[in-house]
């Protein structure tokens, strides 16, 4: 069983990962961490989508905010 979890270590710090072992050795923070940047941006981005969407369905009346909508209400 040992040797299924060496497989998952191996695929995923030699394979995987592998890209990110550039960004380790940068003398720049900014640069080191552009990916962290990049997916905090996104989240970002789909974080102020998803609330504009709740906005729509919130201003046409279509959620049911009833009590009865959920039995351990």
């Amino acid at each position: 069983m040992s040797k299924f979890f060496y497989g998952i270590e191996d695929l995923f710090v030699n394979y995987l990962f592998a890209p990110y072992d550039m960004f380790r050795f940068m003398e720049n923070w900014w640069g080191s961490n552009s990916i962290n940047w990049i997916f905090t941006l996104i989240g970002f981005v789909a974080m102020v989508y998803w609330m504009k969407e709740l906005k729509i369905f919130n201003d046409n009346g279509e959620e049911d905010k009833s009590i009865s909508s959920h039995s351990y209400l």
